[in-house]
């Protein structure tokens, strides 16, 4: 059979739309939500992190439920397509749309923790890894544990009936869930934790009922109910969960079970209250190398019969894809050949559990046969993370290792454990019959679920044929083993065609059933679980031209847009990258005119609001810095007047950071009000991303630098300019400088400042902002000064700004300057100062907040442990991310850190704290300004309590 894929070019990206939806969707709402058909908001939101991309019409940012039931109210009177969004983590084309995207996301973030962090309430907007961190001081958490956790939502984990390494099929969401809200097209909402929620369903949805009764009873009959448990006894994800009509009684219960993994095509859930888990206080992780992956999946009944949590399965292509991170793990020498490895982990509430656990696997461990190595086990911290690189960096190595110009196909089925170990065997056939070379199996063997992963070009019919013929023995693999095609990712666009194959005639009917009675008019997702196109998985590919270096890693994961000061403002790292494939894709198909309306939109969306602070890299599997992008725009577009203007400031930087730190003593000095009138009207006539405007907040200039040579000194120290530009807020008045000099001469150490200080920075404003010449000739100077006065790296170099610190590392490397010790204060004093302070009366409670940076460099364990010497209790708030004042963003484009700081300033204004911490000048002004809250750095107030 020929198939051809429906490829979305830019032409097609750019959809007339239905214009009649779209006005009485805007008349309907009013002013609440915001509802856009602007090019770039559609692009933004046009792909997930599976492989099909699609534009939808328009993008809705609902504000409420009610929002959302408008919505559906008039997509279901326009038969327009609606499909809700959370991370777009959906590996499978959930999150695409053909209608009107609705982000349940933004502004869908609220959550209360209830009976001591037993149960909890949620919206769907809120990430796993957010809850959990919420409930990590109640020593529990969510039940389900996805791979995803830091980009996948509520909205998602309840959409796809998560679950994970862990959760099984015991406390995934399906388990753990104890009540929702839910929105059905018809405008009808229910809280199921109502008494009444079956009257009010039976009185505003009669007919609903009818079916959900209707099917209960049928299905509890002989002639389904052993069928229907088999299927569900292992992880499935395939389809509606129709288990729910044997589990529950009432149609409020029922229902709401169908809405887990139902994958927003019945209704959208506003809210949820799910059951935690206990945390589990000790840990033993054991590695198994086997000779083989039959050895290894026939091992798996004794090691899950003794009590073993997690059994993660690693095949050979597996460990060998993971290259010197492997051979960290393995015994010396080891050659992988066609080996296999099980990740067993044990876990207990306490040591004599944990104990008994280890004694258990041990036992068990000794007699296995098939080994290739004697088997390990360890509560060492640092050795279990070591063996969880082997799983847990898979994904990450495939990622930056696959053939340019192809995308990786991340799939999972789950089969009956006992069969597993002939399903990996012929799937591994699968793979040479179809010449997918270097495809790997991994996963979790415990509950017979495995995961594997192909690289596909979809270059052409050929590629496309061949990816289609491999789906289609794949699915009579696993179908005739009694499995699941979708064990725990969802249906999907990508297995919606083969749910009546899986089920049968009679069960899918029962889904058709399901579907017809909540969404009459079929407009919530269409093709998601229930299609009558059995090539729809083919269709709506993305392309996979590349674009630039930077970004061509990019998988569309998503993994990185929680971590994202404007994720909640405009655009996330990963929109950032697929607007930029637009922009590409346009030009070229001669799709011009779309090309230029896209790069005018993006100079605010994409450009102005991105704080370039590199979070978005720490989160990121195949290690982008969209900030480099970013920053790479910012060059390219730059005014050739403002970049030589900044070169002549670089040159004398001295000169203007003594006027500049008089200016901004004038400024503090007058009404906030008028000044910023004036700096208003400027901004007009200019550019607001060049003149800036001034809070209240905002402190007056600094004290000049001290130039203070010392011999034979300790440590070379570059007090920041950033110090100059802005006073402290401390009561003590004496800025950071003087506190790392104070703290210094407490402990006996002797610091150094040369001459020539007053003229350096880090270079950082210059590089942010893509002005080239001007950082050429700080980074020039900077690296003689650095280079000359360390004595070529013998001596360190302190600075006292975290973000200069990073920024003075940064410039070494482009000048290609290596050997160099660089510390910031907060680590300098840690390690070499704090051993020798005095004791202090300390505070009660600090609120700590970390930087970008001081992540960036791995300071925040010295950051927080010099708050616990003025602090007796130390808690970075819930909700902290980036402040998003990027050095002058903050005070150019105030809403990016009002944005960035909402959920943090929340959580700090909840609490009862004494201090506010931090270790950088201006995200102290940042957090100062979102929370009401003086904010200052950790060393000012160490130093005041020493002089006490």
């Amino acid at each position: 059979m020929s198939v051809s894929a429906t490829v979305t070019t830019s032409r097609s990206l750019l959809s007339e739309g239905n214009a009649a939806a779209l006005a009485a969707l805007r008349d309907a709402l009013g002013s609440g939500a915001t509802v856009s058909d602007r090019e770039l908001d559609r692009m933004a939101l046009a792909v997930d992190a599976s492989h099909y991309l699609h534009a939808p019409d328009a993008v809705m940012r609902a504000r409420s439920a009610a929002d959302v039931g408008i919505a559906m109210r008039v997509a279901a009177q326009m038969n327009w397509p609606l499909t809700f969004r959370g991370g777009g983590t959906s590996l499978c084309g959930q999150a695409l749309s053909e209608g009107l995207t609705v982000d349940a996301r933004r502004h869908f973030r609220n959550m209360e923790v209830l009976d001591d962090g037993r149960r909890v309430r949620v919206q769907p907007g809120l990430t796993v890894t957010q809850v959990n961190a919420a409930l990590a001081r109640y020593g529990t958490k969510l039940g389900p544990d996805p791979a995803s956790s830091i980009a996948c939502t509520i909205g998602g984990m309840i959409a796809n009936n998560s679950s994970g390494m862990t959760c099984g099929t015991t406390a995934n969401a399906y388990r753990t869930l104890e009540s929702m809200t839910i929105a059905l097209p018809s405008g009808t909402v229910v809280n199921t934790a109502d008494p009444n929620a079956d009257d009010i369903l039976r009185s505003h949805e009669p007919e609903l009922v009818g079916v959900l009764e209707r099917l209960r009873d049928t299905l509890r009959g002989d002639k389904y109910r052993a069928d229907i448990e088999r299927r569900y006894a292992i992880k499935n994800t395939m389809g509606y969960g129709i288990n729910s009509f044997l589990d529950y009684d009432t149609p409020a219960k029922i229902l709401e079970h169908l809405m887990i993994g139902s994958e927003g095509t019945l209704g959208f859930v506003a809210e949820a209250i799910f059951r935690t888990v206990p945390v589990p206080k000790r840990t033993a992780t054991g590695l198994l190398m086997f000779d083989s992956l039959d050895a290894a999946t026939e091992a798996l009944p004794q090691i899950v019969y003794s009590g073993a949590e997690v059994v993660e399965l690693i095949d050979a292509a597996s460990i060998r894809a993971m290259g010197p991170d492997a051979s960290s793990v393995l015994p010396k020498g080891f050659k992988v050949g066609e080996h296999a490895s099980l990740l067993v982990e044990y876990q207990a509430m306490d040591d004599d559990g944990i104990a008994e656990r280890i004694a258990t696997g041990e036992k068990t461990f000794a007699q296995l046969g098939g080994l290739s190595t004697p088997p390990e086990m360890t509560g060492d911290v640092k050795r279990r993370n070591q063996m969880w690189v082997m799983r847990n960096g898979l994904y990450t190595k495939i990622m930056r290792n696959r053939p340019q110009g192809t995308m990786a196909l991340l799939e999972d089925i789950a089969v009956p454990m006992e069969k597993l170990g002939g399903v990996c065997t012929d799937l591994q056939e699968l793979f040479d019959k179809h010449h997918y070379d270097g495809a790997v199996i991994f996963g979790h063997a415990k509950y017979g679920n495995i995961h594997f992963l192909v690289t596909e070009d979809f270059a052409g019919e050929e590629s496309l044929n061949r990816y289609d013929q491999f789906t289609e023995d794949m699915v009579d693999l696993v179908l005739r083993e009694q499995g699941t095609l979708k064990a725990e990712h969802g249906t999907g666009r990508i297995m919606s065609p083969f749910v009546q194959r899986q089920y049968g005639d009679d069960l899918y009917q029962a889904m058709v059933d399901v579907k017809d009675a909540c969404d009459p008019n079929r407009i919530l997702n269409p093709g998601t679980i229930i299609t009558d196109d059995p090539q729809l998985h083919l269709k709506y590919i993305k392309p996979t031209e590349t674009v630039r270096d930077i970004i061509d890693d990019c998988v569309e994961c998503g993994y990185c847009e929680p971590v994202c000061p404007s994720q909640h403002l405009t655009t996330t790292p990963r929109q950032r990258i697929v607007i930029q494939r637009a922009i590409a894709a346009c030009e070229a198909s001669g799709a011009y005119d779309l090309a230029e309306r896209l790069k005018a939109q993006e100079v605010y969306d994409v450009v102005q609001t991105c704080a370039v602070d590199g979070m978005c890299q720490t989160a990121c599997p195949v290690n982008i810095n969209t900030g480099d992008l970013i920053r790479a725009k910012r060059r390219e577009t730059q005014s050739e007047t403002l970049d030589k203007g900044w070169k002549v400031a670089a040159e004398h930087w001295d000169m203007l950071l003594r006027s500049a730190s008089v200016g901004m003593h004038m400024a503090h000095a007058l009404p906030t009000a008028p000044l910023r009138g004036m700096l208003g009207i400027a901004r007009k006539v200019t550019s607001d991303d060049i003149v800036p405007t001034l809070t209240k907040e905002m402190p007056g200039g600094g004290k000049l630098r001290t130039v203070q040579p010392a011999p034979n000194p300790d440590a070379i120290f570059l007090p920041a300019c950033v110090g100059s530009m802005f006073k402290t807020d401390h009561a003590c008045g004496q800025g950071v400088e003087a506190a790392v000099r104070q703290l210094a001469a407490v402990a006996g150490r002797t610091l150094s400042t040369p001459q020539g200080v007053r003229d350096l920075c880090c270079g950082t404003p210059w590089k942010s902002k893509g002005l080239a010449q001007g950082y050429e000739v700080m980074k020039n100077k900077l690296t003689k000064w650095v280079v000359d006065n360390t004595l070529n790296g013998q001596i360190p170099l302190v600075c006292d700004n975290v973000s200069c610190t990073e920024g003075i590392i940064i410039a070494l490397e482009n000048a290609g300057v290596t050997g160099i010790t660089v510390m910031d204060a907060t680590e300098w004093v840690a390690t070499n100062v704090a051993p020798m302070l005095p004791p202090v009366i300390r505070a009660r409670k600090a609120a700590v907040h970390p930087t970008c940076s001081s992540t960036h460099l791995g300071v925040n364990d010295a950051l927080m442990m010099l708050a616990g010497l003025v602090a007796e209790e130390c808690v970075v708030p819930d909700g902290w991310r980036c402040c998003g004042f990027a050095g002058d963003r903050g005070m150019l484009h105030e809403e990016l850190t009002a944005t960035a700081t909402h959920d943090e300033a929340r959580s700090v204004r909840n609490d009862d704290f004494d201090l506010f911490l931090s270790c950088n000048r201006t995200c102290e002004i940042g957090m100062t300004r979102a929370t009401g809250k003086k904010y200052v750095h950790v060393l000012e107030e160490l130093a005041a309590r020493v002089a006490e």
